[in-house]
């Protein structure tokens, strides 16, 4: 994302928001759903990047522009869905428009209900900008069905019943989020099939060049980087391909390269350790037998007997 030359504002409120987008103010102070063909932005004076203390999740009919969050930018003509955790940065360019629903959650609205505790768990909500969700028609008649749903309670006169249904619909909207991109990540195999192949290499080539006596043991976040994704779509996306998250698979290749030195040098099990990227050759051994069941040195008899 292009850096700003002035710092980020934090929006603190729903009612805040509402303001600064031109809305009168919200039915609800902790959820609202916003129809942006309403918003009335004085584009010269709305800032150039936002911070929300709350949860967006947008549903983009049509997209004329750049959205940016994150480490990068939005940017697709059909539409899609982008889910946005609080505390995470926002940039809109002066020049987008675009078509489309906006759910805004404050923390506080899930408070003593299980999905605030749980609304952890939807990875989506840490993908990056080039990880957005991107909606068949049907999917998008689902979506849009849920919104409006939402929309019509929020409509009505508050109850003992309200917060219950709101809550409802969002988990549901959450639900056919995961279901959505359970497929997308089907859809986009082939794609997702040669970053497995770059992510293989990658670990490959860190892992013979000794990397590890300098850098410690690959990260999530390093194979992330260099693959321009977010770590948690990464493990997503590994997951569906093989079965293992991105640390497993990286813990894998560790333990498959320490079986190499095991098996054809005489380095020490402490040097291996070393050679690998670990701090202290206890993790090595730990982890070597929580992995084969087997602890580094019983391993290597097995090959090297007297």
């Amino acid at each position: 994302m292009k850096k700003s030359n002035q710092p980020p504002v934090t929006i603190h409120s729903i009612t805040e928001l509402h303001r600064l987008v031109g809305l009168p103010g919200p039915a609800h102070p902790l959820i609202s759903l916003v129809d942006n063909t309403k918003l009335n932005i004085e584009r010269e004076r709305f800032p150039e990047t936002l911070i929300l203390d709350f949860y967006k999740i947008s549903y983009k009919q049509s997209l004329n522009g750049r959205i940016g969050y994150g480490q990068g930018y939005y940017d697709f003509d059909e539409g899609g869905m982008i889910f946005t955790a609080p505390h995470q940065l926002l940039a809109i360019d002066k020049d987008t428009e675009y078509y489309g629903l906006s759910l805004l959650i404050h923390p506080d609205f899930l408070r003593g209900y299980q999905l605030g505790t749980s609304i952890s768990k939807y990875g989506f909500f840490s993908y990056d900008t080039n990880e957005a969700l991107h909606l068949s028609e049907k999917e998008k008649e689902t979506i849009v069905s849920v919104l409006e749903n939402i929309g019509q309670e929020l409509t009505n006169n508050i109850d003992d019943f309200s917060q219950d249904l709101l809550v409802s619909y969002l988990e549901v909207l959450l639900n056919y989020g995961n279901r959505f991109y359970k497929r997308q990540f089907v859809t986009r195999k082939a794609v997702n099939h040669d970053l497995l192949t770059k992510l293989e290499t990658m670990l490959t080539l860190y892992l013979d060049s000794r990397q590890g006596l300098q850098s410690g043991l690959p990260t999530v976040e390093y194979l992330a980087d260099q693959l321009n994704l977010s770590p948690r779509y990464l493990s997503d996306m590994l997951r569906s391909l093989t079965g293992q998250s991105a640390q497993q698979h990286i813990h894998q290749k560790v333990i498959d390269k320490a079986k190499e030195y095991l098996t054809n040098t005489k380095l020490s099990v402490a040097e291996i350790a070393y050679e690998l990227g670990f701090e202290y050759p206890q993790s090595f051994n730990k982890l070597f037998k929580n992995k084969t069941t087997l602890t580094p040195v019983a391993f290597k008899a097995q090959f090297f007997t007297n």
